[in-house]
């Protein structure tokens, strides 16, 4: 660059001292300088288009790069994802499952108690029965007992 504006600080230097020489040489000079200028120009656009490429080539390597180490780090992750992806679809089957089985559990749970306690009340009944059928027995057997109490008196009475 520093090449480029040495040489332009010449050509106006040069032209200036054309334009001192005279003024037929001036008009040429003046055309002599526009296109030396012109070619700068072109020059610079040129080096400044190829600094843009360059460094687009440079971008687009550390974006490849990048891209391949962002990869390399997945793969890293990765299975350790794909593990506990794995692990949390099948503690959700396995909630899934164990609700019905939950509620199935309750209601029978429920209808047990109501089985024990219909069980309960049966046998506290049948205590309770068997409990009259003892002392209708046991006051059946005192009223024969006085029967046969009764007709041996009454035998030994008639003897």
């Amino acid at each position: 660059m520093e090449e480029g504006q040495q040489r332009h600080i010449r050509q106006i230097k040069n032209s200036r001292l054309m334009e001192e020489d005279g003024e037929e040489e001036s008009p040429r000079s003046a055309l002599s300088s526009f296109q030396a200028r012109e070619e700068e120009i072109e020059r610079k656009k040129m080096e400044v288009k190829e600094k843009v490429f360059a460094q687009l080539c440079r971008v687009e390597e550390e974006t490849k790069h990048l891209a391949m180490i962002r990869g390399e780090l997945e793969a890293m992750v990765d299975p350790t994802r794909n593990e506990a992806a794995a692990l949390r679809k099948k503690i959700d089957a396995v909630n899934r499952a164990l609700k019905p089985l939950g509620q199935s559990c309750l209601r029978k749970e429920k209808e047990y108690k109501e089985a024990l306690e219909a069980f309960n009340e049966k046998k506290k009944e049948k205590s309770q029965l068997v409990a009259k059928l003892m002392e209708l027995v046991s006051e059946s057997e005192r009223l024969r007992m006085r029967k046969l109490e009764e007709l041996n008196k009454s035998i030994d009475f008639f003897r």
